[in-house]
């Protein structure tokens, strides 16, 4: 075989070795990628969850209280005046 041949075929091989490990790198970063966005998503989902509770408690509290107090609206009608029947009465 001549110079230029060997030359040649070493570059082609290097080539080609170049090739598989730069997809091989592509797929492995793509999928990182994926799995960080999924991650995020379940974060996401877990905040969205916290949030939904905490405003369901908040919703519970303001019945409980709604049931023990008179509210007085400060934006409407000044002599409109909510009033909830106490329980024991």
């Amino acid at each position: 075989m001549s110079r230029a041949s060997k030359i040649t075929m070493a570059a082609t091989g290097l080539g080609a070795i170049g090739v598989v490990c730069f997809v091989h790198w592509a797929q492995e970063n793509d999928r990182a990628a994926m799995h960080r966005g999924v991650e995020r998503d379940m974060e996401k989902q877990r905040i969205r969850h916290e949030r939904q509770a905490e405003f369901e408690m908040q919703k519970a509290l303001e019945r409980e209280y709604l049931k023990l107090q008179t509210v007085t609206s400060t934006t409407d009608d000044p002599k409109s005046t909510i009033q909830n029947p106490s329980p024991g009465t």
